[in-house]
């Protein structure tokens, strides 16, 4: 049996990080989740690979997820990178163009449509796992 593409979900909103692991435990993906941007550092800094990293832009302070997307993008191999947030400005999305980041979404998501560019992000990727619903 394959190994399942694995994702690592940062929100400091408790209900967004039990709704985002439960649909995408579903559609098939193993997740980790962090509930800060220092906690999710942490599990990067450990070693931790993942195929895929979701975070939200605001936690401990403004646009910190953009610190845990610049880290993120400089990992090898570099991992999916999606921000979402419900603070959208153009100074931020302006900040994920500058990581790069491959999903910017704003609040509330979609959960189709993330799942949808999620996976076809994953499939782009050489050497990632397929076959998910």
């Amino acid at each position: 049996m394959p190994k399942k593409p694995s994702l690592l979900i940062v929100d400091d909103e408790e209900n967004v990080l039990f709704t985002l692991k439960l649909v995408l435990q579903e559609a098939g993906y193993e997740i980790t989740t962090a509930s800060s941007c220092s906690g999710a550092l942490d599990l990067i800094h450990n070693a931790h690979r993942f195929d895929a990293i979701l975070t939200d832009l605001w936690m401990e302070r403004e646009d910190i997820g953009l610190e845990l997307a610049k880290t993120a993008s400089q990992l090898r191999p570099r991992p999916v990178i999606m921000i979402f947030t419900g603070y959208g400005s153009i100074t931020n999305a302006r900040g994920a163009l500058g990581v790069p980041v491959d999903y910017f979404a704003m609040k509330p998501l979609d959960l189709d449509e993330l799942k949808g560019a999620l996976h076809r992000l994953l499939a782009a990727r050489p050497g990632t796992k397929r076959g998910l619903r």
